[in-house]
């Protein structure tokens, strides 16, 4: 995996990382901060806070936090610093880019970029497509990845929700084999943040190259539950935020080719970014700008967000790795989607159907409740943390609810419940969102109202 052109002489190993301990113990590496935190109750009193937001924001794994609490003494900046600390500190940050790539399972050319977020990632990569670039991207997809293209300036083609994952394929097929000559790219979810369901992306992949395409993956709701493989995929780039992956302090990743990244004017001006900054003749400045990662990556970079991505990849291939993570959410998810479908009034939000494999995220309505008050009744008063609303994807929101009229109103019907969990999530925490949405979904205990100013789309 190349790595940042600066210079780095040999440094001192990096702090010690904490112990991986035993299942059970409070340093397993899939136990999470939040386990502890409690909420006040409406009536008085607290309880144990049930953390079903996770497609929002991930909790913090436990072992992240310690990691980054064992680096934060040696803090310093990153790169061209001689001294101790910043020889420390891009030592670890440059091999952190490294435990990404690897967790990726990135080519070995491939550019693994650090950002703020997912939103970051695209728009980092819209803003390097050559120019004329056509894109391909299905209205389905979160706002991420649905509104950067055409915000710098490339031609859309956005293809309708399609039925089931074959139809997606197909859809694809057929669009790109109309497309005229010239650059294609081709964005497609791993995960949807609304319904959860799975979408064929080796197979739009393959259609995408068929085509003489390339094909972006937003993998923020896939990666924390599944492994993704960068070159088993075949995907060009690969997008995720560390937010979601139960890693704070902001960073994302954009990790794929290098030529469309390498040609493209550097995404930020600055430090970092340059090689040589002179005035030329005229006097003007004349720049030469960096190579490799450090051409998109101005500025100081976020070397604990980093460092808290890589934790979390870490965290996450360690104590079972993924099977057993799949394995805990799958009986989650089953136990969660049985008790709606047992319940009167509560309706399921699904483009591919009951049976589509899907992530722990999960969509619904209740008759005669406003989503947003629900929730805060859910909150007030069971400790519950829901999501209420469109979820940044507010066509596939309108085409589930069968509101796609072009309004623009966000309130009233136009929204629905999510709840979604992962790593850290006790059975309790499911069991008593179903029972609280037994005792409210029953007839004359809703309240059809308007959004409560208080809560936000």
């Amino acid at each position: 995996m190349p790595t940042h052109t600066a210079s780095r002489p040999a440094v001192t190993p990096v702090p010690p990382q904490p112990t991986r301990s035993a299942p059970g113990s409070a340093a397993h590496p899939h136990a999470v901060l939040s386990e502890a935190v409690t909420a006040p109750l409406a009536g008085g009193g607290e309880i144990g806070y049930a953390a079903l937001d996770y497609a929002a924001s991930a909790p913090v794994l436990r072992r992240v936090w310690e990691e980054v609490a064992a680096y934060a003494p040696y803090y310093g900046s990153v790169h061209r610093g001689t001294g101790h600390l910043s020889r420390l500190s891009t030592e670890l940050f440059e091999r952190s880019r490294a435990t990404v790539a690897a967790f990726l399972d990135c080519r070995a050319d491939d550019r693994l970029l650090f950002t703020r977020s997912t939103t970051d990632s695209l728009n980092l990569l819209a803003a390097a497509l050559p120019a004329g670039t056509r894109v391909f991207v299905f209205e389905t997809e979160h706002h991420a990845a649905l509104l950067p293209w055409a915000h710098h300036g490339h031609p859309v083609h956005h293809l309708p929700a399609p039925a089931d994952p074959e139809g997606a394929v197909r859809a694809a097929e057929e669009a790109l084999a109309e497309a005229p000559e010239g650059p294609k790219l081709l964005c497609v979810t791993g995960a949807s943040n609304v319904t959860g369901e799975l979408w064929p992306v080796r197979r739009l992949a393959a259609a995408a190259h068929r085509h003489g395409a390339r094909i972006v993956l937003d993998a923020a709701q896939l990666v924390p539950h599944r492994a993704v493989s960068v070159a088993e995929l075949d995907v060009d780039w690969v997008a995720f935020s560390g937010h979601k992956l139960y890693a704070p302090f902001g960073a994302g990743v954009l990790a794929g080719r290098a030529d469309w990244l390498d040609a493209a004017a550097p995404y930020l001006a600055g430090g970092g970014a340059t090689r040589v900054v002179a005035r030329d003749r005229s006097g003007g400045l004349r720049v030469s700008w960096a190579e490799g990662e450090a051409r998109h990556e101005a500025g100081s970079p976020n070397v604990i967000g980093a460092l808290a991505v890589a934790a979390a990849c870490r965290a996450l291939t360690d104590g079972g790795g993924y099977p057993a993570l799949v394995a805990r959410e799958t009986e989650l998810l089953t136990r969660l989607r049985a008790g709606l479908a047992a319940l009167p009034g509560v309706t399921e939000l699904s483009l591919f159907g009951a049976d589509a494999e899907r992530v722990a995220v999960v969509s619904f309505t209740v008759e005669g409740w406003e989503s947003g008050e629900l929730a805060t009744v859910l909150s007030e008063r069971y400790g519950i943390g829901v999501r209420s609303g469109m979820f940044c994807a507010q066509p596939l929101v309108r085409r589930l609810l069968d509101a796609d009229d072009g309004s623009q109103d966000c309130g009233g019907t136009l929204r629905a419940l999510r709840a979604s969990f992962g790593a850290g999530t006790p059975r309790e925490h499911v069991d008593r969102l179903v029972g609280a949405l037994a005792t409210l979904a029953l007839p004359g205990t809703g309240r059809s109202t308007t959004r409560p100013d208080h809560v936000r789309p």
